[in-house]
């Protein structure tokens, strides 16, 4: 049929490459695409090793001022009952709202004190864990409302994909690990613990704190391996999630460095106007000194400009055939001598005057082209 000759099906195939256009993401990220994921809060942080070393160092702490910790809790619990049978008179409750409130804030106050170097390490210790992983970058973009956010459909995907899986069994994890460490600390000290009636109050509390205490040290222990653990895997994982595919690298590169084949134009036109102005210039020249046809080198020298004499062109095979040409026609001479030719060449750019080790035989040259001009 007719309409059969012209049909004619357009399709793209990198809509069938893996990981869509582009191809499979196998490059690894730029140092643009990275710093982007930066300002946008996308960085390898691991909450598990901060937690790790918040808990660790909370139980040394502890450890470490337990007996002030202590001393400080018996200081309360007197300051309390001492002050009771001023709220009780005559079997009834005869106290101002401004006494039970002054009371309140006095032990607050004091429980504040006990647990402040508590609060203290603990925000130090995460603010230098978090720098250590993520480095020192304040950023508000993550808090800045965004409307995939409130998207129920976005939500149930987070809630379901692998991530969320991934994270659930490593919470499991956790709690399977800490359960049986603390089991097997507590065990240990089965044999302390029943003898605990038998003992005065301030030993019993004291032995109480050093099970609590060996208890929690493990546990931050392991819970630290699980941290280290972690962050090796989400660093893993960023990387793979930033990784680009070729095409990706090719359009960054053509957005921030510009089109090669643009920029190779541009630096043809610019190879252009240089030559042309060059040219320009080799009628003003006194000699040109030649290989003889491989390289041709033209200078110029006028003492009221510069102190030394000046190259004013210089090219190779075509272009040095071009200045010769040039040089014949307006009647400027053409000196063989290849050594010389080679090291102006080589050493001095357009524009710039020839070294001092190249004075003698320049000079020799101009002399020769002075004489022969009656110069």
């Amino acid at each position: 049929m007719e309409w059969e000759k012209g049909l004619i099906l357009r399709y793209d195939l990198q809509r069938f490459a893996k990981d869509g256009p582009g191809g499979e993401k196998t490059e690894p990220a730029t140092e643009k695409k990275l710093r982007e994921a930066r300002e946008d809060g996308k960085v390898v942080k691991s909450r598990e090793l901060t937690s790790a070393f918040d808990l660790l160092v909370l139980f040394l702490i502890l450890k470490i001022f337990i007996s002030s910790v202590g001393n400080g809790f018996i200081g309360v619990y007197n300051y309390v009952y001492k002050l009771m049978p001023d709220f009780v008179r005559a079997n009834a409750i005869e106290c101002s709202v401004q006494e039970v409130t002054s009371f309140l804030q006095n032990v607050y106050i004091e429980m504040l004190v006990i647990a402040a170097p508590f609060f203290a390490f603990g925000v130090a210790i995460t603010l230098v864990i978090s720098i250590i992983q993520v480095g020192w970058k304040v950023t508000l973009k993550p808090l800045k409302p965004r409307g995939d956010k409130f998207n129920p459909i976005n939500g149930f995907k987070r809630i379901l994909s692998k991530d969320s899986v991934f994270e659930l069994i490593k919470s499991i994890f956790k709690i399977f690990i800490i359960i049986y460490v603390a089991y097997t600390s507590v065990k240990d000290e089965a044999d302390n613990i029943f003898v605990l009636y038998d003992i005065p109050l301030n030993q019993a509390l004291a032995l109480c704190g050093d099970v609590i205490i060996n208890a929690g040290l493990k546990i931050s222990l392991v819970y630290l391996v699980v941290g280290l653990a972690d962050f090796v895997y989400q660093k893993r994982r960023f990387n793979e999630d930033m990784k680009m595919t070729k095409q990706e690298v090719k359009d960054e590169y053509k957005n921030t460095e510009g089109n090669p084949e643009i920029k190779g134009r541009q630096r043809q036109r610019m190879r252009e106007a240089s030559r042309k102005r060059m040219m320009q210039d080799v009628p003003k020249a006194d000699v040109v000194i030649t290989n003889p046809t491989h390289l041709a080198v033209a200078i110029r020298y006028d003492a009221e400009v510069s102190r030394a004499p000046v190259v004013v062109a210089k090219g190779e095979d075509y272009l040095a055939q071009k200045i010769r040409e040039l040089a014949k026609e307006n009647h400027i001479e053409i000196v063989e001598n290849k050594p010389l030719a080679r090291m102006l060449y080589a050493n001095v750019d357009i524009g710039a005057e020839i070294p001092p080790e190249l004075y003698q035989a320049v000079a020799e040259i101009l002399a020769m082209v002075y004489n022969a001009k009656n110069r």
